[in-house]
């Protein structure tokens, strides 16, 4: 964060570019570095910006004697920290051929995305996350123990029962201010647990603006102090989870005539459960259990209002015979590119 009498001082005719991108040592690696670059009267394109690069064997992505990866500029955010002119460049990742890494999944998914445009896929994710101290013990909860059981903290209020919501309001500014499409936010089942919303996004934005906003998530709480988890189950018992639940429509299911469609996508999520569940996460066997509002990870079904399902249809959707429904199996640390990608594949594509 940079100090108030800094943060006033002129920066001539220059600007601080930070590109953010995804590492490979574990699933939610977010790393970033800046440079500068000349303003521009009428604002910088992602076309028009340097491909950089960086040092892939200290992020995982390269061997030590051929470590440089290459960063190719997607989409320009503001940068709410630095303010002014200054922006965040997210990027994806090519060796020096031009291959993609395999950590690049973006580089498929807007393939797919493409493919499907006419479709118009929305879609929109509900990140769950959890807040933890420094001493690696979720916030709020008494050192080395345990709150009272679940129940009185979901969208609360009050010290006793909420925690960190400086983080939380303080994230949900600096997305707005972004220009990453978040919807809304509350507190979580699980006291020190938290959700917001991002969409609706068409396409490949969906998993441009969630990653940008997890990246503007663990700043924001490193200025406080705060350790953030994506882990799908970070404690063990009787405590609920954290998802990436996802909203999905196409264009013909939003119409007249779209609760056949949205039925026949459902049951072709139904035919690939096994496929999807090997993308929506690492650790989702923890969380997925039948308990705390999920549904088994070896079983698929689908309901109207149902939580304990693997597809929630809203109430809305059954009355109207159109709209959109709830994939509730990814969870919090799940790639938005794999996953939107493979149900567009599933329910489009396929």
């Amino acid at each position: 964060m940079i100090s108030d009498h800094f943060k006033t001082l002129d920066q001539g005719d220059s600007i601080q570019a930070m590109y953010v991108w995804i590492g490979g040592l574990d699933q939610v690696d977010l790393r970033a570095k800046t440079r500068t670059l000349k303003k521009k009267p009428e604002g910088w394109k992602p076309e028009d910006l340097p491909i950089w690069n960086y040092d892939g064997s200290s992020t995982g992505q390269a061997p030590g004697h051929d470590s440089e990866v290459l960063l190719h500029p997607r989409r320009i955010y503001r940068d709410p920290f630095r303010g002014g002119d200054n922006i965040l460049v997210l990027a994806d990742t090519y060796t020096p051929q031009g291959e993609p890494l395999p950590t690049n999944r973006r580089h498929h998914c807007n393939e797919l995305m493409q493919q499907a445009a006419a479709h118009v896929p929305w879609f929109g994710i509900e990140q769950e996350y959890t807040m933890f101290s420094l001493k690696k013990w979720p916030l709020g909860w008494p050192e080395g123990g345990f709150p009272g059981p679940q129940g009185p903290y979901y969208c609360s209020a009050g010290a006793d029962r909420v925690f960190g919501r400086r983080v939380v309001e303080d994230h949900y500014r600096a997305c707005l201010h972004a220009g990453v499409q978040i919807a809304g936010s509350n507190a979580e089942v699980m006291p020190g647990q938290w959700e917001y919303q991002v969409g609706p996004c068409e396409g490949i934005k969906m998993g441009d603006d969630l990653w940008m906003s997890r990246f503007l998530l663990l700043r924001v709480a490193e200025i406080h102090g705060i350790v953030i988890s994506f882990d799908p189950k970070p404690i063990p018992g009787d405590w609920n989870g954290a998802g990436a639940h996802t909203n999905y429509s196409t264009k013909p299911m939003r119409e007249d005539g779209g609760w056949d469609v949205i039925v026949r996508a459902i049951e072709k999520l139904g035919e690939k459960h096994a496929e999807h569940i090997a993308v929506y996460g690492e650790g989702n066997e923890r969380r997925l259990t039948g308990r705390h509002e999920t549904a088994s990870i070896d079983q698929f079904s689908w309901g109207v209002a149902n939580r304990g399902a693997s597809i929630r249809v809203p109430r809305d959707t059954e009355r109207d015979k159109k709209g959109y429904f709830e994939d509730r199996r990814p969870a919090s640390n799940c790639d938005p590119y794999l996953v939107t990608a493979k149900i567009v594949e599933t329910t489009i594509i396929n």
